[in-house]
């Protein structure tokens, strides 16, 4: 089996968590006692992974200082910075040599999620996958964006983008942060250093090509930091002890 990496995205300003990240970055806010990108780090860990890249912007050099070299959670860590902010596609662009041309997998240092990814990168290359999400119901997903799988798991639809030949039914699922990605993803991907949304550029390309778009059902436990409110309700929930 080749060897997996994995990218944590933390390179963003967490405006809605202002003015906690005014001093602090996002991915440091602490939740039941530990920074948040501890828990992705673990997760990474968990599943075998021991390559693992952060991209930095907003107070990357905290995070470096936090992280270190990644010895403390039994992986090792490298960094992608970025002077300016590249978007969720442009961050793991910048990042192409550093992710090599194996399976990799990419985390949002913002969110807690139970996931066991041996399982979902062993889903993945069984369905010869270029790209598989980590997908979830959810009430809120008619809000943020809705992907709508086959019968087989296979993406129909992609927020605004349907996959010419989908059949239906087409059963509709929200997008939880996680992917397993082929190198085949850089192939949709624009040249140059201008940001961009892997989600709103690269995915609905790919599914107009016909590339194997596979979902993930997910229904364990999912938790975004993003506002101060979910920062509070994250809190109660790891209190609880799950």
């Amino acid at each position: 089996m080749t060897r997996v990496r994995a990218m944590i995205l933390a390179a963003g300003r967490g405006e809605r968590l202002r003015p906690l990240t005014d001093t602090v970055p996002k991915p440091l806010v602490r939740v039941n006692g530990r920074a948040l990108i501890d828990y992705a780090i673990d997760s990474c860990r968990d599943a075998g992974i021991t390559d693992v890249i952060v991209n930095l912007h907003h107070f990357g050099d905290q995070i470096r200082g936090h992280v270190g070299d990644g010895s403390a959670h039994g992986v090792h860590v490298s960094y992608s910075e970025e002077p300016a902010l590249r978007g969720s596609g442009g961050g793991i662009l910048q990042a192409r040599a550093m992710l090599g041309d194996d399976t990799f997998v990419t985390l949002n240092a913002d969110t807690i999620i139970a996931i066991d990814l041996e399982r979902v990168i062993a889903a993945h290359r069984a369905r010869r996958a270029a790209a598989t999400l980590v997908l979830r119901k959810d009430p809120r997903m008619e809000r943020f964006g809705v992907i709508r799988l086959e019968t087989d798991d296979r993406v129909g639809v992609f927020l605004d983008t349907r996959r010419p030949g989908a059949v239906e039914p087409l059963e509709p699922f929200m997008y939880t942060g996680v992917q397993v990605l082929e190198p085949t993803v850089f192939s949709y991907m624009p040249t140059g250093s201008a940001p961009f949304s892997i989600t709103e550029l690269t995915y609905p390309a790919m599914l107009r090509a016909g590339e194997p778009i596979h979902g993930y059902r997910f229904e364990g436990t999912w938790i975004t930091v993003g506002t101060p409110e979910e920062l509070a309700a994250a809190e109660r929930e790891l209190a609880t002890g799950r």
